[in-house]
């Protein structure tokens, strides 16, 4: 059985986008709570968007102004995303590659 605090938590997603083209660090490109929150993670899984659990991390990001820049204390673990979401689309690529 849940606890009271599980019930009432809401859940926060952010959406980051980064141009390695570009000057700068990844962005701000959506953020919400409750129902804004649950339609970023759904429209990020119809585009297959890899999807990262962080509830502490979304709770920080979600602080940022759309459009606004990860502050560089934010730089190692957002690497580190960036990391997991580069190797899902290599797998994605060898995946497609071998027909699947």
């Amino acid at each position: 059985m849940a606890d009271k605090d599980e019930k009432q938590k809401v859940k926060t997603a952010v959406a980051l986008g980064y141009d390695p083209n570009e000057d700068g660090a990844p962005k701000v490109i959506a953020s919400g709570r409750g129902a804004i929150a649950e339609r970023i993670i759904d429209q990020a899984k119809e585009n297959k968007i890899p999807v990262h659990e962080d509830d502490k991390l979304a709770d920080t990001l979600s602080r940022l102004e759309i459009g606004e820049m990860i502050p560089p204390e934010l730089y190692e673990v957002v690497a580190e995303i960036l990391v997991f979401v580069d190797a899902m689309d290599k797998i994605k690529a060898k995946d497609r590659s071998k027909g699947k």
